[in-house]
């Protein structure tokens, strides 16, 4: 099954009923859907771009913008999702290292675009999706007839549906490479895990070209409407639950706290929901009940990474409430391994631990990617011992329940984004009076973690904490910023000179049972 293959399920069952909704009123039902996905591929096809072709999608949360990816795949091409919030120069070099044919981009990254077109020498086309670009047709007046010929091609589970970007320890952007039986495990472990009774109303808010978009996959088959937010706005994230009567959506716990914090959280009506979906970040046990005092039971948490997508362990709304009953060091946990994949404790020589051993996390099956992009040398290391490294340390207890407890790499995920250290650190070593310098995470209840910057000023140098940020803020954008600079007069090192990035985490988690 491939995900057009769940859009045509869904068509099959409510033909007429929304499939996507722009959540202003405009709404296009599964035939119409189905009908833009055919007049796409057509498009496509005609254009030279085949099965096989590797086609981008620059989007914020947008109707269109996931119609294109459903046409882009309708033609058997692999699907690369790209961060619109990301700096353009990195989406500039992952497109260019993915060897991108075609492009589909909103206006609102227009500019963006442009560069991309001028620097990645494989791109063969492009479409705007709201309008006429400069140098690109608007999507209506691109996309084939109506009623053109259907594009029908053979389902073949190893064919990549998608390459999706992720990183390593220096940042690097790495593509998983996303078989459609990834992307098929998927869908029935969500079924398993979440069954349905109704037809499904999901909101789309954190980023389609992440987790929320991972998590509409499955409803398509159940013909649900996918309501698309641009900005995730709390407090209308909050009217559009009720308004919209929406049942699914998934966010990041950094957002789920933005609409705890809201003034407005507890005069709206959420008994529609029946799934509220939270991962990408250890969420706070406090805010965790706080959420299921206002939300209700319906709070349902899973762990996975880009490489092994979104369900390899689930904490069901049932496992939240027997925490809240007797078992609240549950509230801590991941959930138990989900029933299509196997998730086991490792240490560092390949030997699967006993119950309550600290070891790294490690998952088998169907739900794993076929590898790395181009990266044969990353793709025998991450599944090195026959089991795919998560990078994550934890543990299991005896009855199955996960506890991620560290990182294993300096990785920081903050407001569910991974941000890699050493890049802010390159940027903050090239400052003319800074010497040496250390970016870690530490403990934060808005962010999960919080970027912060230790820094060794050159002698004799002065300079504040204020104007290292500005001097981040325009090199790397909002994200990767550090939150806070600290200047230290000097750095714990190694007895070969290394700064020790372990110690200096521990001054800020001391005493904190989890380190993540």
């Amino acid at each position: 099954m491939r995900i057009v293959d769940f859009l045509d399920r869904g068509a099959l069952l409510h033909p007429t009923e929304a499939c996507l909704s722009d959540g202003g009123g405009r709404h296009w039902s599964y035939t119409q859907t189905v009908e833009l996905s055919h007049r796409i591929a057509a498009a496509l096809h005609a254009a030279g771009i085949g099965p096989g072709s590797h086609v981008a999608v620059l989007s914020p949360n947008d109707a269109m913008g996931y119609a294109c990816m459903l046409g882009l795949l309708r033609a058997g091409c692999i699907w690369l999702p790209v961060n619109g919030r990301n700096p353009a120069a990195e989406n500039v070099a992952v497109l260019a290292a993915r060897r991108a044919q075609f492009l589909f981009y909103h206006s609102a990254y227009a500019a963006e675009a442009a560069q991309i077109r001028a620097a990645v020498p494989s791109l063969r086309g492009a479409a705007c999706i709201d309008s006429a670009g400069d140098d690109a047709p608007a999507l209506a007046g691109w996309m084939a007839a109506e009623g053109c010929p259907r594009v029908d091609l053979p389902e073949r589970a190893e064919d990549l549906a998608a390459i999706v970007s992720t990183g390593g320890t220096t940042g690097e952007p790495k593509g998983a490479m996303l078989p459609h039986r990834v992307i098929e495990t998927l869908a029935a472990t969500y079924f398993a895990c979440m069954p349905v009774s109704e037809r499904p109303v999901h909101l789309v808010v954190a980023p389609m070209t992440h987790a929320a978009g991972i998590a509409s996959f499955p409803l398509l088959a159940l013909g649900a409407t996918q309501v698309f937010m641009a900005k995730a706005d709390p407090g209308a994230i909050l009217d559009a639950i009720e308004r919209h009567r929406v049942t699914h959506v998934f966010m990041p716990p950094t957002l789920i706290y933005m609409l705890l914090a809201h003034p407005d959280v507890r005069r709206h009506d959420y008994s529609s929901l029946r799934y509220f979906m939270y991962a990408a970040a250890p969420m706070a046990a406090g805010k965790l009940r706080e959420a299921l005092e206002v939300f209700g039971p319906v709070m349902a948490q899973t762990f996975g990474q880009v490489e092994a997508p979104m369900i390899c362990t689930y904490l069901s709304p049932q496992d939240h409430l027997d925490a809240l009953a007797g078992h609240p060091e549950r509230l801590l946990s991941c959930g138990r391994p989900t029933p299509l994949t196997r998730v086991a404790i490792m240490d560092d020589d390949g030997r699967l631990l006993a119950p309550g051993e600290h070891g790294e996390i490690v998952v088998q099956g169907s739900l794993v990617m076929a590898g790395y992009h181009d990266r044969p040398e990353a793709t025998a290391e991450a599944f090195s011992h026959g089991w795919h490294h998560t990078g994550d340390i934890g543990l299991m207890d005896a009855d199955g329940y996960v506890y991620i407890v560290d990182r294993k790499r300096d990785m920081i995920i903050s407001g569910g984004f991974n941000i890699y250290p050493s890049e802010i650190e390159q940027v903050l070593l090239a400052h003319p009076d800074v010497q040496d310098g250390a970016v870690i995470g530490v403990p934060d209840e808005k962010w999960g973690e919080a970027v912060k910057a230790v820094v060794q000023l050159k002698p004799g140098a002065a300079v504040a904490p204020e104007a290292l940020l500005a001097w981040c803020r325009e090199r790397l954008g909002g994200t990767k910023t550090p939150k806070s600079v600290e200047i230290w007069p000097d750095l714990p090192r190694s007895a070969v000179g290394k700064v020790l990035k372990k110690t200096i985490r521990e001054r800020f988690w001391a005493g904190r049972e989890r380190r993540i």
